[in-house]
């Protein structure tokens, strides 16, 4: 069996693209990079500097994620499979749900203290409380919330824009009676976020973490974020409808 060395190379040079920009610098690109130093693998280093760069990469090979190691003209894959030819044991993503527990917890103990209007209160304050973690950091929200939402993946503003409107529909439930503006709006944003995290998960088959506690979170995307816009856009219609509080 030839050496993970020698069949690299024997497949001509080797290039790795990765995501590196000011605001988010790839880890799964940096453990690529560590994998082929290890083995003295000469690549050459490409980094795609801005979502931009990062987008048309993706259309114009036809992948969903990035890093993507070639090898000459054939594409090998991301950081699993170069770990796979190289015979190496892939790291598992680093997860965790404490962010999602931490906020959903306080929140529902807020609200029970209060007394009244125990679930309204608890949905304005889960709201407004995850619109305050997007905001502590809203580059770094923005980078990893346009991996997998199909609206910011068409008009990039929108990133930007979600944390300041997510917070006004916590408000807007807050309000009493609540504010039948943000049931509308949190109908409008609650379907299409149910659809992106279906796609990205079952079809685009990504692993990817959730936005929904910031940009930096180690939480996975998957049914914990597909039942967050779930609940958001059930709130919407009860909300928008008149139909309680």
């Amino acid at each position: 069996m030839l050496s993970p060395k020698t069949t690299l190379s024997s497949l001509g040079e080797v290039h790795l693209y990765r995501m590196s920009t000011p605001d988010h610098e790839c880890p799964w690109g940096l453990k690529a990079i560590s994998l082929l130093q290890q083995h003295g693998i000469p690549f050459q280093d490409h980094r795609l500097i801005n979502q931009e760069q990062v987008d048309s990469f993706k259309q114009k090979h036809g992948v969903a994620t990035t890093p993507q190691l070639f090898a000459g003209e054939q594409r090998l894959g991301g950081y699993s499979e170069l770990a796979a030819q190289l015979g190496e044991t892939a790291e598992a993503a680093d997860y965790s749900y404490t962010p999602v527990i931490a906020v959903f917890g306080t929140t529902l103990l807020m609200a029970l203290v209060l007394g009244e209007d125990t679930l309204q209160r608890f949905m304005g304050f889960s709201v407004c409380a995850l619109a305050m973690l997007k905001l502590m950091d809203v580059e770094s929200f923005a980078s990893s919330f346009g991996k997998y939402d199909l609206i910011t993946q068409r008009f990039r503003l929108w990133a930007r824009l979600y944390p300041g409107v997510e917070l006004l529909i916590g408000l807007g439930f807050l309000h009493h009676p609540p504010v039948a503006l943000a049931g509308w709006v949190a109908l409008a944003i609650g379907v299409p976020g149910m659809a992106s995290v279906l796609k990205a998960v079952y079809v685009d088959k990504l692993a990817l973490n959730c936005a929904c506690v910031g940009g930096n979170s180690k939480t996975p995307l998957g049914i914990i974020s597909f039942s967050e816009y779930a609940i958001l856009t059930v709130m919407g219609v009860a909300v928008a409808f008149q139909l309680a509080f």
